[in-house]
């Protein structure tokens, strides 16, 4: 398996990373946890080494899902774990909202650390930047963990240029995760730059757009969960990405390749310090995700990309206009 270095000062892990998420909601179809146990087998042995969670991912079901998958054979050493903290959900699933300050902070990773069955965690990351705690006391709790040896790095995730800075200036921030992907760009703009600027890793998640870079959309696939909300899913907006999506399938059909092997080897392809999430929920999927880093995309290949489907062109945001002011790397 390709490596890759998370930052200047984060681990070595796999190429792509696997995003567990799926393998416990819904948001994009049902969830078998014995297929979930069976991906993250897969992936552990095909050399994946990063496993992407959260802690409110099923309320708490994924941590224990990849706990469970991890004990099988002692396989703690091969993971390198992610997870995000401070999402808060009532007992009817529904938001309440992000808890980051120090308290809160320290007692997330208590739970984390119990449900995964580990004794620390690789990268902790809040999942939002709360509006209510500055990041400077985010990353200044979780710098206390990691002088104790609970945490060994820090991450961010959905944070926009400024915040990144402050806490990159409270202690070292490896990596952000961020969406990222042919039809996803605005992290171009100016948060790309900083993160290079201060030597901090990407993981992308989101890669092929919630599904929408794939042939079951194109042939009319399932849209409920996450996608019944998203804009880019709905009516002329969908239509429209569409015609971007039969355009990218072309150039792939022409690689040899599907057209969400294409959208992978394209955020691959943007820098060494980017690593994408794959969200695979099957060993099918993951397989699928394994044979994209063998796509090799020329100059003119990424020529022909962008002209097929120009950042400009696509249709609807990433999130229900609901979600936009939560993110604050979309402020």
């Amino acid at each position: 398996m390709l490596k890759r270095r998370l930052g200047k000062t984060g681990p070595e892990v796999s190429a792509i990373g696997l995003g567990a998420m799926g393998m416990s909601t819904d948001w994009y179809g049902h969830a078998d946890e014995a297929e979930g146990l069976a991906t993250i087998d897969a992936a552990l042995e095909a050399g994946v080494t990063l496993i992407d969670t959260g802690d409110f991912y099923g309320m708490g079901h994924n941590e224990m899902l990849i706990g469970d998958a991890l004990k099988q054979g002692s396989k703690r050493d091969k993971a390198v774990l992610s997870v995000k903290f401070g999402g808060q959900r009532g007992p009817d699933g529904h938001w309440l909202g992000y808890a980051t300050d120090r308290n809160a902070t320290r007692t997330a990773l208590a739970y984390t650390l119990k449900r995964l069955r580990v004794d620390y965690i690789d990268i902790y990351r809040p999942a939002r930047v709360s509006p209510l705690v500055p990041i400077e006391d985010t990353v200044g709790a979780i710098a206390e963990l990691v002088k104790e040896g609970y945490v060994r790095h820090i991450g961010l995730s959905e944070a926009g240029a400024d915040t990144i800075r402050k806490a990159h200036a409270v202690h070292p921030i490896v990596d952000l995760q961020i969406e990222y992907a042919i039809l996803t760009r605005g992290v171009e703009d100016k948060i790309l730059p900083v993160l290079r600027e201060l030597g901090i890793g990407m993981t992308a998640y989101g890669v092929l757009s919630r599904g929408l870079i794939s042939d079951s959309a194109l042939a009319g696939g399932s849209r409920s969960g996450f996608r019944a909300m998203a804009p880019r899913f709905q009516g002329e907006n969908l239509d429209q990405n569409l015609k971007l999506v039969s355009a990218l399938k072309a150039i792939a059909d022409e690689k040899g390749c599907t057209v969400a092997q294409l959208a992978m080897a394209w955020v691959y392809a943007q820098g060494e310090d980017i690593v994408p999430l794959i969200g695979a929920r099957k060993p099918a999927r993951l397989a699928e995700a394994l044979g994209a880093l063998y796509v090799t995309l020329t100059p003119a290949d990424m020529a022909r990309i962008e002209a097929a489907a120009p950042a400009s062109a696509v249709a609807g945001t990433r999130y229900p206009a609901a979600l936009i002011p939560t993110l604050d790397s979309e402020r």
